[in-house]
């Protein structure tokens, strides 16, 4: 997988940087989690900081558009982010949800 990262802002009223990337993949479009690992590789930040909204890819092409958040602090991200969205990218608390209604 190789990611080319498009554009950069840093939004300094919701304390996340915004990034625009481009991914070219050989088989099949990257998981969210797969992702994530590359971003925090690439930008040297922990998982629990990043956020994927989303992945778009165009039909017949091997290379996907993604919009990445990357969050200063977890806190901030759990406070902006809506349920829906953590929950794609962090199934893990789909799973701690569930266990709470049984």
């Amino acid at each position: 997988m190789e990611v080319r990262v498009e554009s950069e802002k840093y939004n300094p009223l919701l304390k996340r940087k915004e990034v625009h990337i481009k991914v070219k993949f050989e088989e099949k479009t990257p998981t969210r989690k797969d992702l994530r690992e590359k971003i925090a590789g690439l930008f040297s930040v922990g998982l629990e900081r990043i956020v994927v909204d989303y992945i778009k890819t165009e039909f017949g092409k091997r290379e996907a558009k993604c919009y990445v958040k990357i969050y200063d602090s977890a806190e901030d991200l759990k406070r902006l982010e809506e349920e829906h969205i953590l929950i794609r990218n962090f199934p893990e608390l789909k799973k701690k949800e569930k266990q709470k209604t049984a």
